[in-house]
């Protein structure tokens, strides 16, 4: 197959980060992409309706005149969410899901939810309005192996949450593990999952060997060639609760070439390119449409998208840069190329 026409797809795990930074990216996914699922893990995080709906004005406004590209608000779960905060988000229209971040798991992390039993009434309201809970699913005691954080989640928090609230509609975002595959694999039906182009395509070894490479540095991390596998065999099956999410991150330069370099791969000008690419390797690209375009609107209950744009098998290059606002931001596969991409 050289060619292929889907429904424009969806992002349902992209940062945009704010001012400067919002502003030199947010065209690209706009590009690409219909509607997206914006993360709150600003500084401060987004945690309230009203700070949600400003951001949100934030990101139109960035926008390329005639875009309309929609983006898809959450609220930063906290310790001190309250259920009523979430009945009135979830009936402003603004709001489509509620982020969990482990404290101190990724990002702008820190006022994420020390403990899930905190937030039972707040789970509770969200199982009765059907309002997603999308999850970084990490554990992060100091006494874990960063390689098993989210096998560890998986036996430590998810179970129990899922005993507790089984009518929770959860998405497991930014699956790493061969054991997050089997686990959404499954036939919870009120349980979905992204995979991003990075997990798909790369492990470990491209972050580690010959040298740390700090634009293939994400968390949750790389993996082992078995766990990439593992993802790519899911992604690609045709399960109709795996969607496409690319937690494209954009950090300058600086940020990710330092001595602590910020977590994050800026993938969103040739994320669709990326995921062909996988596709492909999988011999499953008849399979993209439903990945990219059907399986995350029907989660969300939403219409999958009228307009059309097509995938061709074409080399194009990656430049090195991107203009990043204050700095620039280096992206995935920086000065490479990409097998496919949009006609």
């Amino acid at each position: 197959m050289q060619q292929l026409t889907i429904p424009r797809p969806d992002d349902w795990h992209l940062h945009l980060r704010d001012g400067a930074t919002l502003r030199a990216v947010v065209a690209h996914s706009a590009q690409h992409f219909a509607r997206a699922i914006v993360m709150p893990n600003l500084n401060p995080p987004v945690t309230t309706l009203e700070q949600a709906s400003a951001y949100r004005d934030r990101i139109l406004a960035a926008l390329p005149a005639g875009s309309r590209f929609e983006p898809l608000m959450t609220l930063y779960l906290t310790d001190q969410t309250s259920a009523e905060q979430i009945e009135q988000a979830a009936a402003s229209g603004i709001i489509a899901a509620v982020k969990l971040y482990p404290a101190g798991a990724t990002t702008n992390s820190a006022a994420g939810v020390t403990d899930l039993r905190n937030c039972t009434g707040v789970l509770n309201t969200m199982s009765e309005i059907g309002l997603p809970l999308l999850i970084h699913g990490e554990q992060t005691s100091a006494a874990i192996d960063i390689f098993a954080r989210e096998q560890a989640f998986i036996e430590q928090v998810f179970m129990p949450l899922r005993e507790r609230h089984p009518d929770l509609k959860i998405v497991l975002e930014h699956v790493t593990s061969a054991a997050g595959a089997k686990l959404v694999c499954g036939s919870d039906t009120n349980l979905a999952a992204t995979f991003t182009p990075q997990h798909l395509l790369y492990n470990r070894n491209d972050l580690l060997v010959g040298g740390l490479k700090p634009h293939f540095y994400c968390m949750p991390i790389l993996k082992r060639e078995d766990d990439r596998q593992a993802l790519l065999e899911a992604a690609t099956s045709g399960h109709p609760r795996l969607f496409l999410g690319t937690d494209s991150a954009p950090h300058p330069r600086s940020a990710k070439e330092s001595a602590c370099g910020c977590a994050g791969c800026f993938s969103a000008p040739i994320a669709l390119g990326l995921y062909a690419e996988a596709f492909a390797q999988a011999g499953k690209l008849e399979n993209l449409e439903a990945f990219a375009s059907r399986n995350g609107p029907a989660f969300y209950g939403l219409p999958v998208n009228s307009e059309t744009i097509t995938l061709q098998k074409c080399s194009s290059p990656v430049p090195e840069t991107y203009p990043g606002g204050d700095e620039q931001i280096v992206p995935l596969r920086a000065g490479e190329s990409v097998a496919w991409s949009i006609a």
